[in-house]
């Protein structure tokens, strides 16, 4: 459990320091947010693949998406983090689609899919008799 609790702490960083630092341009290619993104997919994939499962991927996702929804909030005086422009945008989507792709690409710890697993559900199969 400690281990996800640290895994969770590069998220944030993610967070805070990507919603602050995602609007700068090389104009017209928003590449801080497209740098953020990458990062994020990298942490949160290189977490799932060390540790050895999808829940290690997730661990700093979560953190990532806590930090950001606090930043999509919008204040009193009408400030937000994340803005509603074309580095946002590429933020918070591709974002949302890195965290998606990092803990998907993940094997799971079992070795395979539970969704392409054969499994034998209902009475075993009638085998003929070899006689």
């Amino acid at each position: 459990m400690a281990t996800y609790a640290a895994l969770t702490v590069p998220g944030l960083l993610l967070g805070v320091l990507g919603g602050f630092h995602h609007s700068w341009y090389l104009r017209p290619v928003p590449v801080a947010a497209i740098a953020w993104v990458v990062a994020l997919f990298a942490v949160c994939y290189g977490a799932g693949r060390g540790i050895g499962g999808k829940a290690a991927a997730l661990a700093p996702a979560v953190g990532w998406i806590l930090v950001t929804m606090l930043w999509l909030g919008e204040r009193a005086e009408g400030d937000l983090v994340v803005a509603n422009d074309l580095s946002g945008y590429v933020y918070l989507y591709g974002g949302v689609f890195a965290v998606m792709a990092g803990v998907l690409l993940v094997p799971s710890r079992g070795g395979g899919s539970w969704l392409l697993t054969p499994h034998p559900y209902g009475p075993a199969p009638v085998r003929p008799d070899p006689s």
